[in-house]
């Protein structure tokens, strides 16, 4: 199914169960179906195609390569650009936020701007969690809680707002701004609880990453095989591909005689790119 469109089903995947999805064809894309107007106000303005790809095996596998590269490129910036962690933390915060000006401009999902977006929000939402540890002397435990409630004030106020945390339907400026926002915690969190496991726990970066790929085939196995929701199942597969992508770039990057593989910030990011 080409990237942007809807499923085919018939099921409406905001609710779980089956339904009647109300859908026009314009030039071979299928647009979102039709919101409910008697029981919601509009989103600010305007409506869209939908902003968010087909969730397809090739989603998974870009999102884990650009929380990686999020993992390792914050490092690499922070330490070759000469501006400190804050100074660093300046300037990719503006280079995101130009690019989520783009993102926000487009009418429908564009592959280019969209993933450059998530790149970005991931070196951010790294550079933040790194912030807050090394900056400000923040223990690692107390930002996971601290993005974990945020994450999940977002997704009440996201839900209360809209009665859905589907993405398939990101076809209006406060359903995408919602979707940004629980995006960006998401990084952050995991760039926390990945720190948190590995290196003030001493799991181990390697022992993370089997942890984290084993709790997303768990969350994988729940979806396909026990029928788990589909929106529940999307949002805790997304949340878990952050700290395995940080732990992957971790293991790869970091010294030996930490636990690592020793290539280095700049090669692991390279090699990920």
């Amino acid at each position: 199914m080409p990237a942007g469109t809807l499923p085919r089903s018939g099921v409406d995947l905001d609710h779980g169960k089956a339904g009647v999805m109300s859908t026009t064809m314009t030039g071979g894309a299928t647009l979102a179906p039709e919101l409910d107007r008697s029981s919601e106000s509009p989103s600010w303005g305007r409506q869209m195609l939908n902003k968010v790809p087909e969730i397809t095996l090739y989603f998974w596998v870009i999102k884990v390569l650009c929380t990686t590269v999020g993992e390792t490129a914050a490092d690499y910036l922070n330490s070759n650009l000469g501006l400190g962690l804050s100074g660093t933390s300046y300037v990719m915060s503006a280079v995101l936020i130009v690019a989520l000006v783009f993102q926000f401009a487009a009418r429908r999902y564009r592959p280019g701007i969209y993933w450059l977006a998530v790149v970005l929000i991931s070196v951010v939402g790294t550079l933040i969690s790194d912030n807050l540890v090394d900056g400000y002397g923040v223990p690692l435990q107390t930002t996971t809680i601290i993005f974990g409630v945020a994450l999940a004030i977002s997704f009440a106020w996201w839900y209360a707002s809209e009665r859905t945390l589907s993405i398939h339907t990101i076809v209006t400026t406060r359903r995408e701004a919602f979707y940004w926002a629980a995006v960006l915690f998401t990084f952050a969190l995991g760039t926390s609880a990945g720190d948190y496991l590995s290196e003030q726990l001493a799991l181990g970066y390697l022992n993370a990453v089997f942890l984290f790929a084993g709790a997303i085939a768990v969350v994988a196995v729940a979806h396909f095989v026990f029928r788990m929701n589909a929106i529940l199942s999307f949002w805790l597969a997304y949340i878990l591909t952050r700290p395995l992508g940080a732990s992957i770039g971790d293991y790869m990057s970091q010294a030996k005689a930490d636990g690592g593989l020793g290539l280095g910030t700049t090669v692991t990011s390279f090699i990920f790119l």
